[in-house]
């Protein structure tokens, strides 16, 4: 997959029978469908660009209109493939947060310096994110995961453009 795409959506059913799809949002933001003109589909080697006609919410799901896709057949060829828009599109954060896919990659040092590891999963728990990080085999520790709460009195600084992060472990976090 071109890493330049950000995965919103998973097609999961056609709705009805005039070519609609049920799309599974997954974004924090499924009303974005309505201001976007073309998203990407992708299904294992295939991908495509396909133009928006119309979006509305239903219940937790999207449902998605794309031009020339106008029965339940045509809608069927669709169904489990995702839907991306390319790293332009995504809404702008507040300063401070950070999507899932700007995290994932990080390098992690302590704020004394010590390289921890690379983020490599973001575990959602509802109260707070949970960092991952694959320790790289610092003092015999090779390959053993630290599990970072996302929470200021942990997280010190993140710098994407710089691709690092670092952290203050707390006592019981190694």
């Amino acid at each position: 997959m071109d890493e330049k795409l950000i995965v919103v959506g998973e097609v999961v059913a056609p709705q009805g029978n005039k070519g609609e799809v049920r799309v599974i949002p997954l974004t924090d933001f499924p009303d974005r469908f309505a201001a976007l003109d073309a998203l990407t589909w992708q299904k294992d080697t295939e991908s495509q660009r396909l133009s928006l006609e119309a979006s509305r919410l239903h219940k937790n799901m999207v449902v998605l209109k794309f031009c020339g896709y106008d029965n339940i057949s045509a809608a069927e060829t669709l169904v489990g493939g995702t839907l991306s828009i390319d790293r332009r599109e995504t809404v702008r954060l507040p300063a401070g947060h950070y999507y899932i896919f700007e995290i994932i990659g990080l390098d992690v040092f302590s704020v004394q310096g010590e390289y921890l590891g690379k983020v490599t999963d973001v575990l959602r728990t509802g109260s707070n994110d949970v960092y991952v990080v694959q320790n790289s085999g610092t003092g015999g520790r090779e390959g053993t995961e630290i599990l970072l709460p996302a929470i200021k009195e942990v997280v010190k600084e993140i710098d994407p453009a710089a691709g690092q992060m670092t952290v203050k472990l707390l006592e019981g976090l190694r």
